[in-house]
């Protein structure tokens, strides 16, 4: 900790304190800092530390605080305003709005005494010559917050026609404040316009646009803008997420949770924050959060979870319902302390319909990982599910089941499962419990051989040897799928003779015939993809079928859906053989036949296969017209683990062309649907990676970085591979420097860079290495970030790439200016470019490689001027840095001889170098030379488009550098 011995030191640990995170650490200190100040006996000083002990508690938990230090602060004006410099002088009127914000969010402070503040604030405004705009913005807020509106509709009409000077809000906070008069009034498409500068960052302050992101997802859930709001949140949250001081936008984003079905994270996200159940010192956001808690409790107990385990106060374990009841408790309690102060109902009115909120959006997927808390319902199926048994007769029962069968509905299995229970209690007929044991047979997969073998007993007792063969072969296949290949062939022979000979006895018909036979070429083709043996037998059952049924659907589905699967099964053979092209076709006519017998969802499988096949054939179109036809005709009998497939392969087929938006929209489908599944940790994880990299390709940095974040969680080198957190943590790190985060990014890219490093092939671990320079850099770590440039530097060289190693070392040459290693190194590091590039230059025989790196000569040559004249300390005599611009212009001028030689692509680099040597001819001292160089430039555009910027901008430089001469 520093030591404070003079008002200089005072300064800068102020300085780093309040780059300290907010919290109750950070004021402690700028306690300690106001007992150092008092100790150095200067008033100035302790008037520094007064401010800053007042605004680290306004941007804290404990705002209850403020009031004591602007208390001596304005005793101290009052009395000596001498003292305060001008700075200061702004900063203590500047704070008066606090004072009045931080009064209403106290309940225990009168009515009477906010009004009398709020008289002083404009007496001394008016004193000191300021607007009255930030007093009727102030007057605004107390009107609003007791329910007097007709005052607040005065005093939000004043405050706009006020004239807007040095103690107007910022723009961004003003916005806010307007946008929430109109949410107030009902008014949500008026509130979002206004706050619209606000979200597209042309304003913003320590708080906006978190505060604005946060008060936009209720109003754009409402409006049906359900993107928006899902985008809002995770932008949001993560600019609230470390600020302790901002508890009532973190409620917003709570409450967000609850409206959304996304109860899972809302949980999260108290358990972020325990201290935000306790902390007393703003009585108004902890208000606001224990509503929110409440809403999601409660709706936590309508989903059937009152007992579950919850994040809640500490001290003891919560269950939802408890919860509940607790925070709404104290919610209410507050609002009417509030209500007494304030003599009105208001306060409590508007929590009570804050905790009364209905969800707006069932299920609205976020993109991040989400356990759903409420079991999740069934799709909701085109054709609805038979009806429990208990509010139907058995005949009518067994008539809708065989209805279902009949016409292959999706939910005939269960329609047969109803007829199995209902016969429980009921007698029934041999054949009918013939049929129930064939169709419970179908719904058990391997376990349902001894059934079928039931089914088969029963149909023959009731005189249907038909059916009781095709049951046999039923039973033979199911063999098949239990890896018993050779016991099922076997079983299959008699049937198969048996059923020929009795069709051709006209003693049975030619659906039990050809369900026979496709049992028989299930099994021969188990056979080809089990063993890659005995194609010819299973091409020739095919075709034997395809005879039988060929033409004679007609109406008869199970006969369409019979010709329709043995074209698929000769595409597959097609595609064993190894023509795709065929496969692709048969394929399609098996899709077209199900589509066409309105049988859509029987396609899914075979869409599914034309995409693989088109994708391997680079027939992008083609595999996404089939993805898109099978979530098409799946609609909504597809489970959610091949929903979750589906959308996650168009997201790479549609992200392959470039469509980044609707990838991302697929992706966000693919990770919702994984999680539907169970599949979070898997296929989940995997969508969330691609979602995140399709959202940093639309330069939406912080939505993928919350999502890649969440992807991170579950990616495994095992399971994913080592390639997939690579990337991961590398759009991850690109994000985060984008944010200005970039101690962080730093972090990710070192990570991605350690697993790298082991891979064969070493230019992803270089690149990585030397992002994370550049990161370790912008982080202000100059040593890690020239470590890391070294590192990086190394792999270059022996990967034999020049460019990057040239540039590696430019880095490090700036960064030495910053290290112990001062202007000696950083000259020492460039001239080591400048060689780099020139021994390239000399063993360079393609004409392209001599272009390119004369190219990064030049660029070396113009950043080693630039870097010679200012590395010159500001106390060196008129010779020294006569000595160092003489040096920077041989540099420059250097460089504009190399930008020369490469011609028109060179050209704007000449220039820009021309006119850096130009302005150090004029400071040494050489009019004419400057002018020279300046002219030189304007010849240079002669003719040029004068609506390219580069030239104009050019032009403007040089016609600046010509006025000196000319005057």
């Amino acid at each position: 900790m520093m030591e404070i011995a003079d008002f200089d030191s005072l300064r800068r640990a102020m300085a780093e304190n309040s780059e300290e995170p907010e919290g109750p650490a950070r004021n402690a200190r700028a306690e300690q800092l106001l007992a150092e100040a008092e100790r150095l006996n200067i008033p100035l000083a302790v008037i520094e530390a007064l401010g800053h002990q007042l605004k680290v508690y306004n941007y804290s938990s404990e705002k209850d605080k403020m009031f004591v230090p602007f208390a001596r602060l304005l005793r101290m004006w009052d009395e000596r305003p001498e003292d305060f410099d001008e700075y200061e002088t702004h900063s203590l009127h500047w704070v008066f709005k606090w004072m009045t914000a931080g009064m209403l969010d106290q309940p225990h402070i009168p009515l009477a005494s906010i009004e009398k503040w709020l008289g002083e604030m404009e007496h001394r405004y008016r004193l000191a010559g300021h607007s009255e705009r930030a007093v009727r913005s102030a007057e605004f807020s107390v009107a609003g917050h007791v329910g007097d509106l007709p005052r607040a509709e005065r005093a939000y009409a004043a405050w706009l026609a006020a004239d807007r000077d040095r103690m107007a809000d910022c723009h961004a906070c003003e916005l806010h404040g307007q946008g929430g008069w109109q949410l107030k009034n009902g008014r949500d498409e008026a509130a979002l316009e206004l706050w619209g500068p606000v979200l597209d960052g042309e304003y913003s302050c320590a708080h906006e646009p978190h505060t604005v992101l946060a008060s936009s997802l209720v109003p754009l859930l409402r409006l049906g803008r359900v993107d928006e709001a899902r985008a809002h949140h995770l932008r949001g949250f993560r600019l609230v997420r470390p600020m302790e001081s901002m508890r009532g936008a973190y409620a917003d984003h709570v409450e967000f949770c609850a409206l959304t079905g996304n109860e899972a994270r809302g949980l999260e996200l108290l358990a972020e924050r325990p201290a935000y159940f306790t902390d007393t010192g703003q009585p108004r956001s902890r208000m606001d959060f224990l509503a929110v808690v409440a809403l999601l409790m409660d709706r936590l107990t309508g989903l059937g979870l009152g007992g579950q385990r919850v994040p809640g106060p500490a001290g003891r374990a919560w269950t939802a319902g408890e919860l509940a009841g607790h925070a709404r408790a104290e919610a209410l309690e507050l609002a009417a302390r509030f209500d007494a102060r304030n003599g009105t109902s208001h306060v409590g009115d508007q929590l009570r319909e804050r905790m009364a909120q209905q969800p707006l959006v069932d299920r609205l997927p976020l993109g991040v990982r989400a356990v759903r808390t409420a079991p999740a319902g069934p799709v909701a199926p085109a054709v609805p599910a038979p009806e429990p048994s208990e509010q139907q007769s058995f005949p009518a029962l067994l008539a809708e089941a065989r209805r279902l069968s009949d016409t292959l509905r999706p939910h005939a299995l269960e329609a047969w499962a109803a007829v199995a229970r209902a016969a429980e209690e009921t007698e029934v007929d041999t054949y009918v419990r013939a049929e129930i044991a064939d169709h419970t047979a179908m719904g058990r997969g391997p376990e349902g051989v001894g059934l079928f073998e039931r089914a088969a007993q029963l149909y023959a007792e009731a005189g249907d040897e038909g059916e009781a063969i095709a049951a046999r072969a039923r039973a033979a296949y199911v063999r098949a799928l239990s890896g018993e290949l050779d016991e099922a062939l076997a079983a299959i022979d008699e049937p198969y003779d048996r059923i020929l000979a009795l069709y051709a006895d006209d003693a049975t018909g030619v659906r039990q015939t050809a369900s026979v036979l496709m049992s028989r070429a299930r099994i021969l083709m188990r056979q080809v993809h089990d063993r890659s043996t005995g194609a010819g037998d299973a091409e020739q059952a095919v075709r034997e079928l395809l005879a039988l049924v060929g033409g004679r659907g007609g109406s008869d589905l199970r006969l369409v859906s019979r010709a329709a699967e043995g074209r698929a099964m000769l595409a597959e053979l097609a595609e064993h053989a190894g023509d795709g092209e065929r496969a692709g076709a048969l394929f399609r006519q098996a899709t077209a036949q199900f589509v066409g017998a309105e049988l859509p969802w029987f396609a899914v499988e075979y869409e599914v296969r034309v995409a693989a096949l088109a994708h391997e054939q680079g027939d992008l179109a083609e595999a996404e017209r089939a993805l898109r036809a099978a979530l098409e005709h799946g609609g909504p009998y597809v489970e959610p683990i091949g929903r979750a497939q589906l959308h996650l392969q168009l997201a790479e087929v549609v992200g392959g062309r470039g469509a980044a938006e609707e990838a991302a929209e697929h992706a966000l489908e693919a990770a919702h649907w994984a999680d539907e599944a169970g599949q979070s940790g898997t296929l989940g994880a995997w969508a969330r990676h691609q979602l995140g990299g399709f959202l940093l390709r639309q330069g939406r940095f912080a939505e993928a970085a919350e999502v890649l974040e969440s992807a991170l969680a579950d990616l495994s080198a095992e399971t994913h591979g080592d390639g997939a957190v690579v990337q991961t943590q590398w759009w991850l790190g690109d994000c985060l420097s984008e944010l200005g985060e970039h101690h962080a990014a730093a972090e990710r890219r070192l990570q991605a860079a350690e697993i790298a490093r082991h891979w064969p092939e070493q230019h992803d671990h270089a690149t990585l290495a030397h992002l994370a320079a550049e990161s370790l850099g912008n982080a202000g770590l100059p040593a890690e970030a020239d470590q890391a440039y070294t590192r990086a530097g190394e792999l270059w060289r022996a990967m034999g790439n020049v460019h990057f190693l040239v540039r590696s070392l430019r880095a490090r040459a700036w960064l030495a200016l910053r290290t112990e290693a001062g202007p000696e190194g950083a000259r020492r590091l460039m001239a080591d470019a400048v060689r780099e590039c020139e021994a390239a230059l000399e063993t360079a025989g393609d004409p392209a490689a001599t272009e390119r790196l004369a190219g990064e000569l030049g660029h070396t040559h113009r950043q080693f001027g630039d870097l010679l004249a200012r590395s010159v300390p500001e106390d060196a005599d008129d010779p020294a840095i006569q000595e160092a611009f003489e040096a920077a212009l041989a540099q420059m001028t250097a460089a504009t001889a190399v930008f020369a030689g490469l011609g028109e692509d060179g050209l704007h680099s000449r220039t820009a170098a021309e006119l850096a040597a130009g302005w150090l001819e004029a400071d040494l001292s050489r009019p004419a030379a400057a002018a020279a160089r300046a002219r030189a430039v304007l010849d240079a555009y002669e003719g040029a488009d004068p609506a390219d910027e580069t030239v104009r901008a050019r032009r403007a430089e040089a016609r600046q550098l010509l006025e000196p001469t000319e005057d």
